[in-house]
């Protein structure tokens, strides 16, 4: 999906949103609801990368960082272990130790309490915001609001995760602890390895997240938008103000640019000046079943990380995390280890021989916070970025701040935690 031009005919310089996924797609839809006039431009066709493969979760209430003191403390045992839902390429630990000193700093208490008040704001109003959107496009039939399963194999396993339900309830998630003969009321063919699950109602799920993507995308098109199919490869600048995007086709006068381009983001940046501590944590998916298989909602194998989301086409595993960088190709290992868990979760679904697979790129930060706002460095900047696994659900809400601060009708929202400069030298949290 592309316009016929490059370039904008007449008035004045439109703004440019670098990157057409789910959080771009989003930000352009909004600001182009405001009246601003908007040019998306990815080197790919929309939302080919974590908007195309992701889980479709819309968890709302997913406001512990992944940096939880507990987390920090597991994960040797989760790399040590084969199967387990972390993995790092020997060949990559070097490049990923600074991230990872990075993480270690917060999951401090002072830090996560700090995030987690943070992101509560952030994310209490995503559904309604997704809502929003689907309800003027008319596709609100993509979301589900059935809740979300999350199954342990035993009450020692469930108690490991205590800090982070306890985190999750004190700002509003409703999280009812089921037994085995409870959860099977819900999910029925769970199998015998799991005794006990955590079921969160008013969280929800996208049947298509590709589909979905692309329904905001039609729409933004439809409207007057363009979607320009060009590799931005830096920008023009005038003293310190951003005045375009360069790309292999030439200049691109823009009002404002907005950087949406998601794990690529940190490299398109470099020359900037700007040097943020983002890193792809590599997730995988694979069809297992059809669709047709029983299974109603987001079942979460906690102990693996792995979502199980009904899907229109299917039943999708998705999930691990891999440090790999944007260059390393697929790990086959780590499908498999899906389609296994999978399996060992739900024995009495046939599971398809064939199903598709797929890797893609988490741009995640160690503090499990998006970047969003504008530049203190450079007029015409913003940024929205880095929204690790939350990309999906945080998309809609991104693109309604960021409407906001541009079009001048700001509303009560502080979104100072979540800027750029927060990584500035002598600005870090120790």
């Amino acid at each position: 999906m592309s316009s016929s031009s490059n370039r904008i005919a007449g008035g004045a310089p439109p703004t440019y949103v670098v990157g057409a996924g789910m959080v771009g797609l989003c930000v352009a839809w909004r600001l182009q609801q405001e009246g601003v006039q908007v040019v998306v431009v990815d080197r790919d066709e929309p939302a080919c990368g974590c908007s195309f493969g992701n889980a479709g979760a819309l968890s709302f209430g997913s406001v512990a960082p992944l940096a939880m003191p507990g987390t920090v403390w597991s994960a040797p045992g989760m790399l040590l272990d084969p199967n387990g839902p972390i993995h790092i390429p020997l060949r990559y630990w070097l490049k990923a130790m600074p991230w990872l000193i990075d993480f270690v700093r917060a999951a401090r208490p002072d830090h996560v309490e700090r995030i987690a008040q943070s992101l509560a704001l952030f994310l209490a109003p995503a559904a309604e915001c997704h809502v929003e959107i689907l309800r003027e496009i008319g596709a609100t039939d993509l979301l589900r609001f059935d809740g979300q399963l999350y199954l342990y194999r035993n009450t020692r396993q469930l108690a490991s995760d205590d800090a982070t339900w306890n985190l999750k309830r004190r700002y509003g998630l409703r999280a009812e602890v089921m037994a085995r003969d409870a959860f099977l009321e819900l999910e029925p063919r769970v199998g015998p390895k799991y005794e006990v699950a955590v079921f969160t109602p008013d969280q929800g799920s996208s049947i298509d997240p590709y589909r979905h993507a692309m329904a905001i995308a039609d729409d933004f098109v439809r409207k007057g938008g363009v979607i320009l199919k060009e590799e931005v490869t830096g920008f023009a600048r005038r003293d310190d103000r951003i005045t375009g995007v360069v790309t292999h086709s030439g200049t691109l006068e823009a009002e404002r640019v907005i950087i949406c381009a998601g794990a690529w983001s940190r490299q398109l940046l470099l020359s900037l000046g700007y040097d943020v501590p983002l890193e792809s944590q590599r997730g995988y998916h694979v069809m297992v079943a059809r669709p047709d298989s029983g299974i109603r909602r987001p079942v979460i194998l906690s102990d693996r990380r792995v979502f199980v989301t009904p899907m229109s086409e299917g039943i999708r595993a998705a999930g691990t995390v891999e440090f790999g960088g944007l260059d390393l190709p697929p790990t086959a290992r780590r499908l498999n280890l899906l389609a296994r868990h999978f399996a060992e979760a739900f024995p009495e679904i046939e599971p398809l021989a064939d199903g598709a697979r797929w890797m893609g790129h988490r741009p995640c930060l160690p503090d499990s916070m998006p970047i969003i706002g504008k530049s203190e460095r450079h007029n015409g900047l913003w940024f929205a970025f880095g929204h690790g696994h939350l990309g999906f659900t945080g998309a809609a809400v991104t693109g309604r701040i960021l409407a906001s601060e541009i079009s001048g009708q700001r509303r009560n929202v502080d979104i100072s935690p979540f800027s750029i400069h927060r990584f500035d030298p002598g600005r870090r949290v120790a």
